[in-house]
């Protein structure tokens, strides 16, 4: 539009206003790349008899006679692990996008390079995770297809292990285990020795050498599950009653958070426990004033039952009264079930727990998964990891170099 509406003359530019913002939506594209080696020969060595051909270094890939590379393969663990995305729909988007690839092939990349690079990170975060003071842990149920003498309707599971907020780096890890015994959490934490919190699942008692804390965040919803559903002023029973015992160490809680451990052990002890001396004293008349296998005479008894360890974390200022980062930690295993429903094998299982692991990871400590994965996948094939284990420093989230490259920012 260069002519006046009006003569037919050449309109001129006086300035130009801003109208609006857009996006626009650029779909993923897939490409194949080529990989050649030149092959070099020396005339003065080959005159000379000596060797003479010479090849250059050319990047491992990430499985041998595969078209799977390392961005690939971390964008199939992203959309599962990360988008809860099953592989049965990567299926059809790698379809529609021009390439197809079966979901047991995708399978196969997730299970191969977890065994052959990742696992490798896995466990050298772990030897990090047991060296802690202060850990939290969760588990929850899974089905595995096809484990050794169990049905496939039999439930496993999956287990978490967190390193608490007080912990310089962040480390969460999964562990498969195909069933709920106490040796699972027993096997795992050996050689720790320190504070561990968690819900009040006995198997945990199979843990030794440690000191015990118990989440209050479930007494109080042991509580919040009890409040009658039909009455106008719930506020007066006795669920009400222990959600408010509960409120106020937690309240407490939100305001000694920015304190030193000493400080705020020292105030847990002026603030807290004498809330808590008021607490018992009314769970022992309250428990008998109601019906064992009520719900509030379970939350009651509950909370009696446990009276040592809900209190462990009056010792260390360090310690907390809940297990709110394993359950957070969990979560995204739980979500992702949903969509999935069950892992093909052992081997899947433990595949997921290993990327489970890294991504959730990276999360905690600001990196962005995808790229995590992406850049442990490219530089780990050919590395000399099996006989340098240091290597493998240089592949953990808080590394300046993994920092700077792969933050979520």
């Amino acid at each position: 539009q260069r002519n006046c509406p009006t003569c037919g003359g050449n309109l001129e530019v006086l300035g130009k206003k801003f109208l609006r913002s857009e996006i626009k939506y650029i779909p993923a594209e897939i490409s194949i790349v080529n990989t050649y080696q030149e092959t070099y020969e020396c005339k003065r060595c080959k005159e000379e008899n000596r060797p003479s051909i010479f090849n250059p270094y050319t990047p491992e890939p990430v499985l041998q006679h595969s078209y799977a590379t390392a961005s690939s393969v971390a964008h199939v663990m992203h959309q599962k692990f990360v988008q809860a995305v099953p592989l049965y729909r990567q299926e059809r988007e790698w379809e529609q996008m021009g390439f197809p690839i079966s979901r047991a092939t995708l399978s196969n990349w997730i299970l191969k390079t977890s065994e052959e690079w990742l696992m490798p990170v896995v466990d050298r975060l772990r030897q990090g995770l047991l060296k802690e003071k202060y850990l939290h842990a969760d588990e929850t149920p899974v089905q595995v297809l096809n484990e050794p003498g169990k049905e496939n309707t039999a439930k496993s599971y999956m287990w978490v292990y967190s390193t608490s907020d007080n912990a310089d780096h962040a480390v969460r890890i999964f562990k498969y285990g195909t069933g709920r015994a106490g040796e699972n959490a027993k096997d795992f934490l050996e050689g720790f020795k320190g504070y561990l919190h968690t819900d009040a699942y006995s198997g945990y008692g199979k843990v030794k050498n440690i000191r015990h804390c118990l989440c209050w965040a479930h007494v109080r919803r042991y509580f919040t599950d009890a409040l009658p559903k039909d009455m106008k002023s719930p506020e007066m029973t006795l669920p009400a009653t222990g959600v408010a015992y509960c409120n106020q160490l937690f309240d407490w809680e939100r305001k000694f958070k920015n304190l030193p451990p000493e400080r705020r052990k020292a105030e847990r002890l002026g603030k807290e426990k004498p809330i808590l001396e008021a607490f018992w004293s009314w769970a022992e008349i309250a428990v008998a004033q109601v019906l064992p296998k009520s719900k509030i005479g379970k939350a009651l008894q509950y909370a009696i039952n446990h009276k040592e360890k809900l209190e462990t974390y009056l010792e260390d200022g360090n310690c907390v009264i809940s297990n709110n980062i394993a359950e957070n930690s969990i979560r995204p295993f739980t979500v992702g079930r949903k969509n999935w429903e069950f892992c093909g094998s052992p081997e899947g299982a433990k595949a997921s727990a290993c990327v489970y692991s890294l991504v959730e990871t990276a999360k905690a400590n600001g990196l962005n998964p995808y790229k995590y994965l992406e850049f442990l996948l490219s530089r780990i094939p050919g590395s000399d990891f099996m006989t340098n284990p240091r290597t493998l420093d240089l592949m953990l989230p808080w590394d300046s170099l993994i920092q700077e490259k792969v933050s979520d920012q």
